[in-house]
């Protein structure tokens, strides 16, 4: 099957993604870190874990952000360098790092999660700001997700502004569709914004339920709760809410679907992608116990993006990216840290 969007792929251009980099603190659940005075710390935000599993995947990967100017961030940007990510579109100004705690385990859609964002560096961003034509120099793919505009007004207008100019270039645009509900505090919700800024996405990735939520995308009403139903319901959700998107939204090119359930203590898992005109769906993918949800979702984001920059052909492209969601969940950190070949060593294939 010809492959829409590598068609529009430079090779050797870079993958540029744009969101807030976070520092994640890591509480355990009992209080033990205040008698250790000791706290676990990740650096996080989900446009950089794609930043960062593109790089240590060979694909040409840059990144941008704002973050104050001292000897914490000077490391941060060292450790960036260190995992070969491009750190020269950074911003640099304000006052403070954005912070969220989150105990080991937990996922952020759940109620652990406490953010510590408000004014910082990145969250002060404005219109005007950064040369959205120098950023994009040498630049064939641009990533962001929903998390960016739902910070604040400012930040939405940045991320269209940012939009405009990469389609006016010709460059892919992604868009992941994560729903952070503790984030939409500025009097929008997210489908007063989405639809504007989908307007430019080639390549969108989600749920159906975010999809729901975020472009006000059709459900059926037996799929109104979030569980319990026939896998053959789901993938045809998945076909009738990635018709839809494309049908909204003619600058996409292909949407992308995840599909994760608690099974006791691990996950069953699987993913589809609706591209000219068929659905392709991925194995399944079932674990008795994980190890961590955090980033999950950034590496399928990230292995789909792999795949169309490599011109792999559809099915490969999703096999591979949900090989690499599920390696994650076995993984600590933020950001995956498998290459490729570890992932490929977990791809399961059909018969």
């Amino acid at each position: 099957m010809s492959n829409q969007i590598s068609s529009l792929i430079k090779k050797g251009a870079q993958v540029l993604s744009f969101g807030e980099i976070l520092l994640r603190i890591c509480p355990d659940m009992d209080g033990q870190w205040l008698k250790e005075n000791k706290l676990p710390f990740y650096i996080g935000g989900a446009e950089l874990n794609v930043a960062t599993a593109l790089a240590l995947w060979q694909v040409p990967s840059s990144y941008l952000s704002a973050m104050p100017e001292n000897s914490v961030t000077q490391d941060i940007v060292g450790y960036l360098h260190e995992r070969n990510i491009d750190t020269k579109p950074m911003v640099f100004h304000g006052d403070r790092l954005g912070l969220y705690y989150l105990p080991k385990g937990k996922d952020l859609k759940n109620a652990g999660v406490i953010y510590d964002r408000a004014n910082s560096a990145y969250a002060d961003l404005k219109v005007g700001q950064i040369n959205w034509d120098e950023v994009f120099e040498g630049v064939t793919w641009f990533h962001f997700s929903a998390i960016c505009p739902a910070i604040n007004q400012s930040i939405a207008d940045v991320c269209l502004e940012a939009l405009k100019v990469a389609s006016e270039k010709n460059i892919t645009i992604s868009l992941d569709l994560n729903y952070r509900a503790k984030l939409w505090k500025y009097g929008k919700d997210p489908i007063d914004i989405l639809p504007e800024l989908a307007k430019y996405c080639t390549l969108i990735m989600g749920n159906v339920w975010a999809a729901n939520k975020m472009l006000g995308t059709h459900l059926h009403d037996d799929l109104k709760p979030t569980e319990g139903y026939a896998k053959e319901t789901l993938l045809q959700q998945a076909t009738d809410t990635s018709k839809e998107i494309l049908s909204l939204f003619p600058a996409c090119k292909a949407v992308a679907n995840t599909f994760r359930f608690d099974h006791g203590k691990g996950i069953r898992y699987y993913t589809a992608i609706y591209s000219n005109d068929e659905l392709t769906v991925s194995p399944e993918y079932v674990s008795d116990e994980i190890l961590d949800k955090v980033g999950s979702g950034d590496c399928f984001m990230a292995g789909l993006i792999y795949g169309f920059y490599n011109h792999l052909p559809v099915a490969e492209t999703l096999n591979f990216a949900t090989a690499a969601a599920y390696d994650k969940l076995y993984i600590p950190s933020d950001a995956t840290t498998s290459t490729v070949a570890d992932i490929e060593k977990r791809i399961i294939h059909h018969d």
